[in-house]
């Protein structure tokens, strides 16, 4: 990575614990505990634990946010089955990126009065959120990712645009290539919203304007 990589991506981490707090958060709805997702690649590994992992990777970085937020998304995170600080690091940022982007995603549609997203629009979401955010990851700490390597491929056609659902569709926008040139927002009109009801009223007004 270049010289200043690593203040860009603690900027777009900042933008997404930004989003969280002042937009998602208050609005959110589910409380039940996290679900079982896959196990991780150090914990299916029978030769010992290989990957880089949670405890000496992901605590001591910027990206220790994505984990903190994604604690407080209930079923919406899906943790390694015997989840603790031997977890491969870049199996959580996975896992948590899948569920903020769902939390985002599922939060919009109920804040501007759309049905829930079916789901394969909801997956389509979770899989490129967390795939684009684990990669950028691995890059910058020289990690790799069995579960990231095998991920699925999501259906483009699917993902959300920013005039549809601004925040999630910045998310996935913003890290698609996040270390290309000098990255700006995508929607900057969101900059001058307080909360959701803010960016639903733009939205009902066709003030998109980028």
């Amino acid at each position: 990575m270049k010289p200043g990589d690593a203040v860009t991506i603690h900027q777009l981490l900042g933008r997404i614990a930004y989003f969280h707090t002042l937009f998602i958060e208050p609005a959110l709805t589910s409380n039940k505990q996290p679900g079982a997702g896959e196990a991780c690649c150090n914990h299916k590994s029978t030769a010992g634990y290989r990957q880089p992992d949670v405890g000496t990777v992901l605590a001591s970085t910027a990206w220790a946010v994505l984990d903190e937020i994604a604690t407080t998304l209930g079923d919406h995170l899906r943790l390694c089955p015997d989840s603790d600080h031997r977890c491969c690091a870049a199996c959580r940022i996975t896992a948590s990126g899948a569920a903020i982007a769902q939390a985002w995603t599922v939060t919009e549609h109920r804040s501007y009065g759309l049905p829930l997203p079916a789901d394969p629009f909801a997956r389509a979401c979770r899989t490129t959120a967390a795939t684009r955010l684990a990669l950028v990851f691995t890059q910058q700490h020289g990690a790799s990712c069995g579960a990231l390597a095998q991920a699925e491929t999501p259906d483009a056609d699917l993902l959300p645009d920013s005039d549809d659902l601004p925040l999630t569709g910045e998310l996935l926008a913003l890290w698609q290539d996040p270390l290309a040139a000098t990255r700006s927002p995508v929607v900057s009109w969101l900059n001058h919203c307080t909360d959701l009801n803010d960016i639903h009223r733009v939205l009902q007004q066709g003030g998109t304007t980028k």
